[in-house]
């Protein structure tokens, strides 16, 4: 079907354009992920550095589960379309 293929590359344009836009303000990009349990997300970093969290339940803060290495955040960035 035309019309999703056209509105998936749309998507994917707005979120590229989201994402550059909070890590040029210095603020981490949220990436949730059908890979990770559904109280996990991924947070890229402006310094590149990719982390998987979770919520924090006493405040508003993420715990920190994992960081990846260079290798595997490049790998989760190609496999998502981000770069």
């Amino acid at each position: 079907m035309m019309t999703a293929k056209i509105d998936d590359r749309s998507a994917i344009k707005r979120i590229k354009t989201l994402r550059k836009s909070k890590l040029s303000q210095g603020i981490p990009f949220m990436i949730n992920s059908e890979r990770l349990p559904s109280y996990q997300c991924y947070l890229e970093y402006p310094d590149g550095s990719i982390k998987i969290v979770e919520a924090n339940s006493k405040d508003s803060d993420f715990i920190v589960i994992e960081e990846l290495d260079f290798l595997n955040a490049e790998v989760l960035r190609r496999n998502l379309k981000l770069i």
